[in-house]
């Protein structure tokens, strides 16, 4: 099934923000012994190269080898064995049982982007969709670039199905769901208690993805006196659950995508306008005040207002 997923996902292009006019950096691997892998896979390559066992471990124990080796292309921002070894103690260990096979390809396919992107365009960027769903931060910096935290080492390793870019560090993407990470923000009770009055947690802590329009707590404080207390009460669930489901969309809707729309379908079956100004993005009259907050199935915008379905 997962092999299946990615193959439907190599064909889609890869969705890139902001280009950046910069020139690419030093660290260009064209003349290294992994340019002999021009004629292998992304797999056989880094077999063959003898410094990305962990990464070669791993993928098959997430059952990623056959899909990396499917004709894509892939690009792949790849950590060395010395970067493996940077996570904290114990963390591999854990992440190579077979019980955290999921969480491992999550990590794993967080290193791939669908498409073929050479140097000269990877440093063209702000940012990339990965095959896991989220996107990386790419970032040009003094003597080279950086996707989220990691140094790109060497690039332009060129090989049948695709491209690998050498990385230092091992990217690791957002765990939580949308639910538990507005549980952890902490500015989100009077949310998190509506979804939890709604029975919709497990919904949105579900596969998803989801794009939730977040209100905060001041959010909420913004309603007339006795709304809350009375949208919480039993008999208003169904006002409370349509009202809820205002707030989401399906698919992940990052906030440069969200500018290009006029209005989005929600998972309350109305649709929320949506408007760029010169001073943000705004959802059916809410402020977007924070935007783009990774979550494991979905990405969160946090809105000044409550939504209120008509």
């Amino acid at each position: 099934m997962l092999l299946t997923q990615l193959l439907l996902l190599t064909a889609l292009a890869p969705t890139f923000r902001a280009p950046l006019a910069v020139a690419p950096g030093d660290g260009c691997a064209s003349k290294t012994a992994l340019a002999a892998g021009d004629t292998k896979s992304i797999v056989d390559t880094a077999v063959a190269a003898g410094s990305f066992t962990t990464l070669a471990k791993a993928l098959q124990s997430a059952k990623l080898v056959d899909a990396l080796q499917a004709k894509g292309p892939f690009t792949v921002f790849a950590p060395t064995d010395e970067a493996f070894a940077k996570l904290p103690k114990g963390t591999l260990e854990r992440l190579l049982r077979p019980e955290n096979a999921h969480e491992l390809a999550a990590l794993l396919t967080y290193h791939v982007v669908p498409g073929n992107v050479a140097a000269k365009d990877v440093v063209k960027l702000a940012s990339a969709t990965t095959l896991n769903g989220q996107r990386v931060d790419v970032r040009v910096v003094e003597g080279g670039v950086r996707i989220d935290d990691a140094n790109v080492v060497k690039t332009d390793i060129t090989c049948s199905n695709g491209v690998i870019h050498v990385i230092d560090r091992v990217l690791v993407p957002q765990t939580a769901n949308v639910v538990q990470l507005a549980e952890k923000a902490g500015t989100f009770g009077t949310l998190v208690a509506a979804l939890d009055a709604a029975g919709l947690k497990d919904v949105l802590a579900g596969e998803g993805p989801f794009t939730v329009f977040a209100p905060s707590d001041e959010a909420f404080a913004k309603l007339p006196k006795g709304t809350v207390e009375g949208l919480l009460k039993p008999e208003n669930k169904a006002r409370l659950v349509a009202l809820l489901k205002f707030h989401v969309v399906s698919g992940r809707v990052y906030a440069d995508q969200a500018r290009a729309l006029a209005s989005a379908t929600t998972l309350e079956g109305r649709t929320v306008a949506l408007k760029a100004t010169e001073h943000g993005l705004l959802v059916g009259g809410a402020n977007v005040t924070r935007a783009d907050l990774e979550a494991s199935n979905g990405v969160i915008h946090v809105i000044d207002a409550v939504l209120m379905p008509k």
